[in-house]
């Protein structure tokens, strides 16, 4: 684990068992990298509160923590175009341009296990697959952390502002 990612300040999941957690690791309240944790939880919120940009902020920001290569980083560059796909279709209604990143997104997440970080990545695969020939399936579409669904808070927003871009 790097230095630069651990942090006391992030919880356990609420339930299950996912990559990255390990409920006797010392540091990083159980995760391997806290500050991964901490983004995927902030970002998924405000996905799940149509904040697309500001939850994009959040994954992209935490990628630049991460090598090529590594499925930390391919994670979050996923969850970027993901969060960016979605600001194109509900936001400005370019469909081709959310094809464009979601078929990104999509080789960036393949391979990955289907419970990464508490994100059910296998629903996020499948939904923007279904959506790059139906984009109507994002409608009311929620991303699962630890099996449940939030959307953000105060503490979600504080964070996002707290971000330099």
């Amino acid at each position: 684990m790097d230095e630069h990612t651990r942090t006391g300040a992030v919880a356990p999941p609420h339930s299950g068992d996912p990559t990255g957690w390990r409920a006797n690791r010392p540091t990083s309240n159980g995760w391997e990298h806290g500050t991964l944790r901490r983004a995927t939880v902030h970002g998924v919120r405000l996905y799940n509160s149509e904040e697309f940009h500001e939850s994009h902020d959040c994954f992209e920001d935490e990628w630049y923590n991460y090598g090529r290569g590594s499925q930390e980083s391919a994670f979050l560059h996923g969850m970027v175009q993901v969060a960016a796909g979605a600001y194109k279709h509900f936001d400005f209604e370019d469909d081709a341009g959310m094809r464009s990143l979601f078929d990104t997104a999509l080789g960036y997440l393949t391979g990955l296990p289907g419970d990464f970080y508490g994100v059910d990545v296998a629903d996020v695969r499948q939904t923007t697959e279904a959506a790059l020939s139906d984009p109507t399936v994002l409608e009311g579409w929620q991303i699962e952390l630890d099996g449940a669904v939030e959307t953000a808070t105060a503490v979600d927003h504080e964070y996002a502002d707290s971000l330099e871009h």
